[in-house]
Formats: C-alpha cells, sequence, structure tokens
C-alpha cells in the first residue's frame, strides 16, 4: 500500500485498521457533540447545567462504569490466585489512601483528582494507538510521555480555559463534600491558574504535534494522532465541561479500549501470561451454565462492591452532594468517587501489572 494510501486507510478507512469500527464510532461520536454544540452556540442556544448533569450521571453512571470493570475483569481471568488476590488488596488499598487523603486535605484530593483523568485518558489513549494504527511517530518514552500527557490533559486542561466559571463551581462542590466552603482559601489564585495551563497546556500540544511530525515515518499514524488531538482540544474547547466529561469516558475512552481488545485478541502474537489456577477459572469451563453462573456471580460482587463503597463514601460525607442538590451535587459525588475507583484503576490496574494490565497490547 502506497503512503498515502496507508495515511487514508488510518486516518478514514479505519475498518482496515484491527478494531477500526470502534475507532471510528469514537470519531464520528465526538465530531457530531462538536458540531452540535458549535452550531448551539452560533445560535445562541444554552444548556442548563440540570440537564448538562443529567447527561454527565447518565453518560458516566449507565454508559461508561460497566466497562470499567470490564476492564478490571478481563484482565484477572486467567491470573494465578496470589496475584488476584494482591492486585485486589492493592486496589483497595489505594481506594482507602484517597479517601483518607481527601478527608484530610480536600484540595490536594481534588488535584488528584485531576490529575487521575489525566493520566487515565492520556495513557489508556496511547495504548489505543499502540494496538491500531500505531506509534512509530513516537520514538522516545519522554515524546509517549508527552503524547500521553497531551491527549490526557485536554480533558482537564482545556475546560479549565474554557469554561472557567462552570469547572471552579463544581471544583467547590467536590471540595465541598468533604469540607464545606474548603476551595475559598485558594480560589483567588485560580486565575492565574487558568492563564498558566492554558499557557503550558498550548505549549506541550504544540511540542507534541512539531515533534510527531519531524520524526514522522509516513505511515499514517502521525496524520491520525495529530488529527484526533485536534479533535479533543476542539471538543473540549466547545462542548460544555459538564456535558464532555460525562460522554468522553463513555463514547472515547470505552469505545477506544473496545478497539484495543479487538485489535488485541486479533493478533497471534498476543500471548499475555496466562495460568488455571486462579479464582475465575469457572469462567473458563466447558459447561456454559457454569459459565454463565460466574459471569452472574463476578457482575452481581462487582456491582455490591462498588455501590457499597459509594454508600460508604456517602455516608462518611459532611456533606455528600457538597450543597449542590440532587443533579449538580450527584455530579460532584459521582466525579469524586469515579477518581477514587480510577486511582488504582490506572496505578494498579496498568502500573503494577506491567505484564498484561488493564491496557495490555503484546
Amino acid at each position: 500500500m502506497s503512503e498515502h494510501a496507508t495515511r487514508r486507510a488510518v486516518l478514514w478507512r479505519t475498518a482496515e485498521v484491527p478494531g477500526g469500527t470502534a475507532l471510528a464510532l469514537s470519531r464520528i461520536a465526538l465530531a457530531i457533540l462538536l458540531a452540535g454544540f458549535a452550531l448551539a452556540t452560533v445560535v445562541g442556544f444554552d444548556l442548563s447545567l440540570r440537564v448538562q448533569a443529567a447527561v454527565y450521571l447518565f453518560g458516566m453512571v449507565a454508559m461508561n462504569l460497566p466497562h470499567g470493570g470490564f476492564e478490571h475483569f478481563d484482565n484477572l481471568r486467567r491470573r494465578s490466585a496470589s496475584f488476584q488476590l494482591r492486585y485486589v488488596g492493592l486496589y483497595l488499598g489505594s481506594i482507602a489512601g484517597f479517601v483518607a487523603l481527601l478527608f484530610v486535605a480536600p484540595v490536594a484530593g481534588l488535584a488528584l483528582a485531576l490529575g487521575v483523568a489525566i493520566a487515565k485518558g492520556g495513557h489508556g489513549g496511547l495504548h489505543v494507538m499502540d494496538a491500531t494504527y500505531g506509534t512509530d511517530h513516537l520514538q522516545t518514552r519522554p515524546q509517549r510521555a508527552l503524547a500521553a500527557l497531551v491527549r490526557g490533559g485536554a480533558v482537564m486542561c482545556v475546560p479549565i480555559v474554557a469554561f472557567p466559571e462552570t469547572f471552579h463551581t463544581f471544583s467547590a462542590l467536590m471540595v465541598d463534600i468533604f469540607e464545606p466552603g474548603g476551595l475559598a482559601a485558594v480560589s483567588q489564585y485560580f486565575p492565574l491558574t487558568r492563564q498558566l495551563i492554558g499557557v503550558g497546556f498550548g505549549g506541550l500540544a504544540i511540542a507534541h504535534l512539531a515533534l510527531g511530525y519531524v520524526r514522522s515515518a509516513g505511515t499514517g499514524s502521525y496524520v491520525a494522532d495529530a488529527a484526533e488531538t485536534l479533535l479533543l482540544v476542539a471538543y473540549f474547547a466547545v462542548v460544555p465541561v459538564v456535558v464532555a466529561v460525562g460522554l468522553y469516558f463513555p463514547l472515547w475512552y470505552s469505545l477506544r479500549q473496545v478497539a484495543r481488545t479487538t485489535a488485541v485478541t486479533s493478533d497471534p502474537a498476543a500471548d499475555g501470561e496466562e495460568t488455571a489456577d486462579g479464582l475465575l477459572t469457572i469462567l473458563d469451563s466447558d459447561d456454559t451454565r457454569l459459565v454463565a453462573l460466574g459471569a452472574w456471580g463476578v457482575l452481581v460482587a462487582g456491582s455490591v462492591a462498588t455501590f457499597g463503597l459509594a454508600a460508604l463514601l456517602w455516608l462518611l460525607s459532611p456533606q455528600p452532594l457538597g450543597g449542590g442538590g440532587y443533579l449538580l451535587g450527584g455530579v460532584a459525588f459521582w466525579s469524586i468517587f469515579v477518581s477514587i475507583i480510577a486511582l488504582p484503576h490506572v496505578v494498579i490496574g496498568s502500573w503494577f501489572d506491567r505484564e498484561r494490565g488493564i491496557w495490555y497490547v503484546p
């Protein structure tokens, strides 16, 4: 295939790329939302915060939460029992540590929550690129880290610049869950922080795109990366932040992890560590009834554990809704809760589990 044809296949004819259908759907979904909200801005239509909050809760709870559970479930299958127990223990320990930080220093906890979202979007996205259209234009570890920082940074840095009032409102609600009025002490620095973040992120994005162009090998990976990076920046600059974040994870992050899983599954070289003595061996039984029963048990156990943790956080928090009512406060509470379980999602599920991990690419 010629260089020009390869670029076209990677950017447009994604069906020719492993996992290409999911890749195409993620791009189309964000492009449609971007176009729709750009048009709404032109005609002067504003979506109320209450409606935005409802969209966020639907996207993050109903659409995205099941995928997060699946990532761990798929990763822990065919692993040894000792590894599974160590994995779960470290996961719960990370959750306990994050919760403790939020109660002791909620502003620092909020900063960590923002960092978690950046790390999840950036590093998760980097592995999708590895598995699908490639990353041959990212030739060093620092350059890969830069790519992850820019793609993940778009999720939080761009909305801080584009929607400062909304971002500050929900940041205050999230801190208020643990310490009412706790953000007031640092609120005076927000305008300066916003400017620094805008300039810093802009510089990093330009560096990522320029360095990738210089090191591109003509395979189309740079073109796809650059186009998606610009799409992410435009999406978070135009789509109201509550809707943008609420739909980004199910319509971009999760869809693209499906693409990665599809690409890895279809790769005959995929040879992650496997064992038959783990706690989930029932799922590999030849008896379909046992498999169905095991899958049901795992689903129920995961749901009970997840919502049990949410209920515990609710009971421990001085002001679970941050004083924002059921919809706005619900967004604040769920954002904090998702960050709490997302920290070990990144640290334990990927960085600790380097042999395979939730974002495994052979």
